[in-house]
């Protein structure tokens, strides 16, 4: 396979692989985490079917929609599919992002709703920017520059907290260097160079988490501890399945945990490399009671579209 197979191979890894996390870890959220030596290694069954994606995915889905159909990432044709997702009533809606999307769902600006919340509770750091910021990372990876910008961009449509916002940055740099084929360890770095100045508790638990005992871990829905997560399996496993099993298997927030993982596995690694069993379990439907059901082949050709764009600032 060639270098623009690889890549080809990547961006899609990034793709499926944040769904099949999240619906790996779906079941497993909000619970303990597993023992080591009985850690779940297949899709099974919790507030919804086996193999089912949940919110992460159905908000990434909303990103992604945006960057295809309007040609970048437009802030206010987000904010309003973000608020006709939330007037469909989903199942589960995270406590800051709900907070925003009732004020975008009554008519609110979205940077007005932002930055109320926001005041309002100054200390939220929630993951529900960081979960849904893979297809920026797809549209935007041959140019980090832009792809910051889009990053910072779409973080603050619902998330003003600073380490949110350099979470986001973060990823989606990586993300972008392991599709052009960067190894681990360089990623990271240039990661670190793109979100600087990264808020200090998120760059010395980023620092850290490779080195992090499991024990050590919370795995909540602060994104510090999603991105700690998602390194952490990464740098402490060999294969795609390895990583997500390690990550998801940790509990509480398993299926936001997954889907970063997943995205940051599946461009590290490949599409091929994700199970079979896996793929072929995914599931879910966007819109929501809009009857379209999505599968891995759903998720390949988003890839496909998204990589193609090179949408400019």
């Amino acid at each position: 396979m060639g270098e623009e197979g690889l890549e080809r191979s990547r961006w899609r890894g990034v793709a499926v692989g944040a769904a099949v996390g999240d619906a790996l870890g779906m079941p497993l959220e909000f619970g303990l985490a597993s023992h080591p030596r009985a850690l779940i290694r297949t899709m099974r069954p919790g507030r919804l079917p086996a193999g089912h994606f949940t919110d992460d995915t159905e908000l990434a889905l909303a990103v992604a929609t945006t960057l295809v159909e309007r040609g970048y990432l437009d802030p206010d044709d987000l904010a309003g599919r973000f608020a006709a997702w939330y007037a469909s009533e989903p199942p589960d809606v995270g406590i800051h992002t709900q907070a925003v999307l009732s004020r975008l769902a009554a008519g609110e600006p979205w940077d007005a709703a932002a930055e109320a919340i926001w005041r309002e509770r100054p200390e939220s750091a929630g993951n529900g920017a960081l979960m849904r910021s893979w297809p920026v990372a797809l549209a935007y990876w041959r140019d980090l520059n832009a792809l910051r910008e889009a990053s910072i961009l779409q973080c603050r449509i619902t998330h003003r907290h600073p380490e949110c916002v350099a979470a986001c940055v973060f990823l989606n740099a990586m993300l972008a260097c392991l599709i052009r084929g960067d190894s681990l360890e360089k990623a990271v770095e240039t990661a670190f160079t793109l979100a600087a100045p990264l808020p200090e508790g998120l760059a010395c638990a980023v620092r850290l988490a490779p080195r992090r005992r499991r024990e050590e871990l919370r795995n909540t829905g602060w994104v510090r501890h999603t991105l700690e997560t998602a390194l952490w399996s990464l740098f402490n496993s060999h294969s795609f399945a390895e990583a997500l099993i390690q990550a998801v298997n940790l509990g509480a927030d398993a299926d936001t945990a997954g889907a970063v993982t997943g995205a940051l596995a599946g461009a590290l690694y490949g599409v091929e490399a994700i199970p079979e069993e896996w793929r072929t379990a995914l599931r879910g439907e966007y819109p929501l009671k809009s009857g379209r059901n999505w599968g891995w082949p759903d998720f390949i050709a988003l890839a496909d579209r998204l990589a193609a764009l090179y949408v400019q600032p």
